[in-house]
């Protein structure tokens, strides 16, 4: 008995390191959880074909939008945890959802398995032309001087854009009034028009407006300034020394995947990290590689999620 239940144990473990060497024999699910074209989908376009080439099998991917990624997030952590299904996540889904989503389930910090960070990514704000405002110091001291008359658009309540603007409002202590829309198009739009004062947007899709001067760009919020606006001040060397954030995205997948599946999966980041191709095509839309390991992540969730919960309780910000 004794000799059959190790002759058994000894054929499982020799069939566990049999599946790890093989992984992937098969195509790779790569879940992004917003719409085709977007920025999300078109950084999530390019790293599933360097996965792929490194993997040495199709990284196909599959849009599930909503609920600002929850529904990606939570169709990976029901799935099996085989490393064939994964997520291509937006730092707001872990780090903001949970937290102004009544109907999210899921614990970014302890219901998935992390393989790493893949890229950073800037916010800029952005003002319409004509406002008086030529830097963010105006735009904080006019919004002080008339209660009610700035305002600023947003992608929804508890979006990135939204909760980028309260924290710049909480820091500075001034009332400004959100209008949320169904996106950061209809937003755009109606700073172009004057009908809203500002808003935050990516810095990759920001470039072609504030290039073709149909927005000013006042400050980005990464702590160093911008390549694609070198001109463009931050946020710190505005006068807010605590408004340094970046944007990222990240590879994870379901909760109890083999290690060596993890393990495979964190070395083909790192070798896609290192393709000069994929850094430049990542650059040019706007992104700083940033391609780091599972710790690395579960830290920069965990901090995200205290920075945002103090700025969610104390704006009251909830949604269904």
């Amino acid at each position: 008995m004794l000799r059959c239940m190790l002759g058994a144990a000894m054929v499982a473990l020799l069939h566990g390191a049999a599946l790890a060497d093989t992984y992937p024999s098969r195509p790779v699910r790569l879940l992004v959880g917003y719409a085709p074209g977007g920025p999300v989908d078109t950084a999530a376009r390019i790293y599933a074909d360097y996965l792929g080439r490194v993997l040495k099998q199709p990284v196909i991917v599959d849009n599930r939008p909503g609920a600002s990624g929850a529904i990606a997030a939570g169709m990976t952590a029901n799935a099996k945890a085989d490393g064939y299904t994964l997520y291509f996540v937006a730092s707001p889904t872990m780090t903001m959802t949970p937290l102004v989503q009544k109907s999210v389930t899921f614990k970014p910090a302890q219901d998935f398995t992390y393989v790493g960070l893949i890229t950073d990514y800037t916010n800029v704000l952005l003002i319409n032309k004509d406002f008086p405002a030529k830097n963010v110091d105006e735009l904080v001291a006019y919004a002080r001087k008339h209660p009610g008359e700035v305002s600023y658009g947003s992608a929804g309540v508890g979006a990135s854009n939204h909760l980028s603007a309260e924290l710049l409002a909480q820091m500075t202590g001034v009332k400004m009034l959100h209008v949320p829309y169904k996106g950061n198009a209809p937003a755009m739009a109606d700073v172009m028009s004057g009908k809203v004062t500002f808003m935050f947007d990516i810095t990759g899709t920001a470039v072609g407006h504030v290039n073709g001067g149909k927005v000013r760009a006042l400050a980005v919020t990464s702590k160093e300034r911008n390549a694609a606006l070198p001109t463009v001040p931050t946020m710190v060397e505005s006068g807010l020394k605590q408004y340094d954030l970046t944007g990222w995205y990240a590879l994870i997948g379901p909760l109890g995947m083999p290690a060596d599946v993890t393990d495979r999966l964190v070395k083909a980041q790192q070798a896609v990290g290192q393709e000069p191709t994929f850094r430049e095509r990542m650059s040019g839309v706007g992104y700083d590689l940033n391609v780091s390991g599972p710790a690395a992540l579960q830290e920069r969730i965990r901090k995200e999620l205290a920075l945002w919960g103090g700025v969610v309780k104390t704006a009251h910000i909830e949604v269904e």
